[in-house]
């Protein structure tokens, strides 16, 4: 499972002309999930997001985390964040897990960061999304499940 965190001010996601998801402070999650992930990656990527610390604590360090600070998450599910580029110009695929697997680890994502306590915006699954995204420092940090980087 792979994610793009970025930290935010504020992000929504419109789907035919409707907000399906909207966050003020936190992160933006873009969320790809590969064929051979299971519920381990899906754990794993909960605790991660939810105990990254990347927010400034009271003397301007990256120290407190989304839980710490009250933040929320916008999660948009993104295949290609699975794609391969290494062999000439257009991306593969074949890592990126098929529908029906991608949304069953996607929502049980969503469904674990709720039971943190932690509130979720989304977007809708397989659509063509706008995303609006107001990155804060900037600050955007990769994550891969199988620790790949």
């Amino acid at each position: 499972m792979r994610a793009v965190v970025q930290r935010v001010t504020d992000a929504d996601v419109t789907v035919d002309g409707q907000i399906t998801g909207a966050i003020k402070q936190g992160f933006v999650i873009l969320l790809g999930v590969e064929d051979t992930d299971d519920m381990q990656d899906v754990r794993y990527m909960v605790d991660k997001v939810s105990g990254l610390r990347v927010f400034e604590d009271q003397e301007g360090k990256m120290n407190l985390s989304l839980t710490d600070i009250g933040g929320s998450i916008l999660a948009v599910s993104q295949f290609t964040l699975l794609g391969d580029a290494r062999k000439g110009k257009r991306p593969s695929f074949i890592k990126a897990a098929r529908p029906e697997q991608a949304k069953e680890l996607y929502d049980q994502f969503v469904s674990q960061i709720k039971e943190k306590g932690i509130y979720i915006g989304e977007g809708i699954f397989q659509a063509d999304m706008l995303v609006r995204i107001n990155n804060n420092g900037p600050v955007t940090i990769l994550l891969d499940s199988k620790k790949l980087f």
